[in-house]
């Protein structure tokens, strides 16, 4: 399954973050963006809770992350 993944950061050195989302085999693609939020990753799971799982354990813990918010493809 996929998922989005909205990040938004404290101040920090987006790139660097970006790149530590890229080296997680779970992370298909991220992008740097404008506006309120700063990343975007895209993520395959096998399940929903694997999904949340990997969101809590290795972004939602990186110490530049400020918030989240998972966005499951439905179709």
């Amino acid at each position: 399954m996929l998922a989005y993944v909205l990040v938004g950061l404290l101040e920090c050195d987006e790139q660097e973050c970006l790149d530590k989302l890229l080296s997680n085999k779970e992370v298909v693609e991220a992008h740097i963006l404008f506006g309120e939020w700063d990343i975007l990753a895209k993520i395959q799971a096998k399940t929903p809770e694997d999904a949340g799982t990997f969101v809590m354990e290795n972004i939602r813990s990186m110490p530049d992350v400020k918030i989240t918010s998972t966005l499951i493809v439905a179709r």
